[in-house]
């Protein structure tokens, strides 16, 4: 943002984002329908919430059918003194770990994990072991939604 000054969300940005929460990929007439303004407003307030970062991009939500044979799982990491951004620069390269958060208590930071076969679940755990100032982790794979 220009001059480092942070974007105030009004209720019609909320609004706006929680219905493309819902679909991603409804069309702006029908978003704007929706939500009882023109086109052009819907469209003004999503091209400024891209430009300000608020939304990242629009992604595909699956059936649970589709991710089945894929193996899912949670990494717990604790980091080591004040290396946070560094591990953190190291672990946003590895595509296969799909979210990165940081969080309190005693671990330092909890990955989301999306891989093909245990092969791949074991290079990555492996990877991510070896990023310097990762100190100690704990995975869990995610056996079923309930």
């Amino acid at each position: 943002m220009a001059g480092g000054t942070k974007h105030v969300f009004d209720d019609l940005d909320r609004e706006l984002i929680a219905l493309l929460r819902q679909d991603g990929r409804a069309p702006v007439s029908k978003l704007a329908e929706i939500m009882g303004v023109s086109r052009g407003t819907v469209q003004t307030r999503l091209d400024r919430l891209i430009a300000n970062g608020a939304i990242l991009g629009f992604t595909a939500r699956v059936g649970a059918d589709f991710d089945q044979s894929r193996i899912r799982a949670v990494m717990m990491i604790e980091v080591q003194g004040r290396n946070t951004s560094q591990v953190i620069r190291k672990l946003r390269g590895l595509t296969e770990l799909q979210v990165l958060h940081t969080t309190s208590g005693k671990w330092d930071l909890i990955a989301e994990i999306l891989v093909e076969d245990l092969g791949q679940f074991d290079r990555v755990l492996r990877d991510v072991r070896l990023v310097d100032g990762v100190l100690n982790s704990e995975t869990s794979i995610l056996l079923s939604s309930i």
